[in-house]
């Protein structure tokens, strides 16, 4: 929703929510709460979804190792701090064969290991294979819930940033060989469908100035037909300012709060953007909430907005 503020001129708002493509939001909504990823934001993974403690015959581990794996050769566990180049469309696949790159080298990289652990593959004392659904889904919770402690900010400066967490776990190959780890790595999104590279240090990176750099900004004002979001230190116009928490039932993720409330709770975007602004008597400001899609797919806060330049 965009809103005006002009003296002596009544202020005028738009009925506009707005929507995430979901290839962005592949991995910006990864975002975002506990992700799956599939095919961010819209919080996809390829990655299935919790189905609960009853899962389903395909979700069992094989008892024995598969033709694959028996011919197979188990791999070195990944290590923290690092790098590899990957493009968009590998980053949100569940694995990855991809082996490291010196992280200050010449060819720019576009991920940085923050995190290895393990995965927990065992349910109700069943062992299930490391594509179920039960286990994708407890990775998928790691780390974004480890990316903000890892960037020195909240969860709130990451929602505001273009910095996400992706994550992997061995073949199933490799896991009925013995490997249980769990991989996460940060990346930047440029814009939808590109990372960006990385460069210089990212642990702690939020507790200097980051904004310019990995920031969230926009191509144009948030209801704009050719609004689409881009890191900051790319071409733009609007910048995002703070974020607007919203909640739901007891299920929050499941239970949208409708569309009068979220589009409400906003109101006091005004006021952020006034604070922003060169002339408190003169500015712009919009406000963009979740639609029940994003929602359901763990989106749930508003963002607001304010052109780039302070007018």
């Amino acid at each position: 929703m965009l809103g005006t503020h002009k003296p002596m001129r009544r202020r005028r708002r738009g009925n506009l929510g707005l929507a995430v493509s979901g290839a962005l939001v592949a991995v910006v909504m990864v975002v975002v709460a506990g992700c799956t990823r599939g095919a961010d934001n819209s919080t996809g993974s390829g990655q299935s979804s919790n189905q609960g403690p009853n899962q389903s015959p395909t979700d069992s581990a094989s008892t024995a190792p598969t033709e694959a794996a028996a011919q197979a050769e188990l791999k070195p566990d990944p290590r923290t701090n690092r790098c590899y180049r990957i493009p968009f469309t590998l980053a949100i696949a569940p694995t990855t064969e991809r082996a490291p790159v010196n992280c200050s080298g010449k060819r720019k990289v576009t991920t940085r290991t923050f995190y290895v652990g393990r995965i927990d593959p065992l349910a109700q004392g069943h062992l299930l294979a490391v594509d179920s659904s039960l286990v994708q889904a407890r990775v998928s919770r790691v780390c974004p819930q480890r990316l903000p402690a890892y960037l020195g900010g909240s969860p709130d400066d990451v929602r505001l940033s273009m910095l996400r967490a992706i994550w992997f776990t061995p073949s199933v190959e490799q896991s009925d060989l013995g490997a249980s780890w769990l991989r996460c790595d940060v990346v930047a999104v440029a814009r939808d469908g590109e990372l960006a590279p990385l460069s210089g240090r990212l642990r702690d990176a939020m507790k200097s100035p980051w904004q310019e750099r990995y920031g969230l900004c926009g191509t144009a004002a948030p209801d704009a037909p050719g609004f689409q979001r881009v890191i900051c230190s790319s071409p733009h116009t609007w910048k995002a300012l703070s974020v607007v928490r919203l909640t739901g039932g007891k299920e929050p993720r499941r239970n949208y709060p409708g569309l009068v409330k979220v589009r409400g709770a906003g109101d006091g975007c005004e006021e952020v953007a006034r604070a922003a602004a060169e002339d408190a008597l003169d500015f712009r400001w919009g406000y963009e909430w979740p639609t029940p899609e994003q929602w359901a797919q763990g989106r749930t806060f508003g963002v607001c907005w304010a052109p780039a330049d302070g007018s």
